[in-house]
């Protein structure tokens, strides 16, 4: 992963992964009317006015992190869905979902590597 230690690289990564979510976010919101879902505690009773892509940006630019931290947060986010299917990631919740996963990994990755 030394190549993603690369700092020009994290902007292309940002824009990826933003992509990546939107789009799973767009399907489960269409798939929403056909299967049965669950509101959980990530749901907001809104759709954020920020999108992915600028959300994904300001959390890169505040919070520090490694770019190994954001792929770790979407292994999450795809365990998470594939573990909760009745709690799919969509519009309402993956603003919520993504920055709990960015946080935990976060500490999975950058608090633990920095104590050894």
């Amino acid at each position: 992963m030394a190549e993603l230690e690369n700092p020009s690289l994290m902007p292309n990564l940002i824009t990826y992964l933003s992509c990546l979510l939107q789009k799973v976010a767009e399907s489960n919101d269409v798939n929403c009317r056909f299967q049965p879902q669950k509101v959980s505690v990530f749901h907001g009773l809104t759709r954020p006015t920020i999108s992915i892509q600028s959300y994904l940006d300001r959390i890169y630019k505040y919070a520090n992190c490694s770019p190994s931290c954001f792929i770790v947060a979407y292994i999450y986010l795809d365990r998470f869905a594939k573990k909760k299917p009745t709690l799919p990631i969509n519009s309402f919740n993956v603003h919520r979902l993504l920055i709990t996963s960015v946080m935990v990994a976060a500490k999975f990755m950058d608090d633990m590597w920095h104590c050894a």
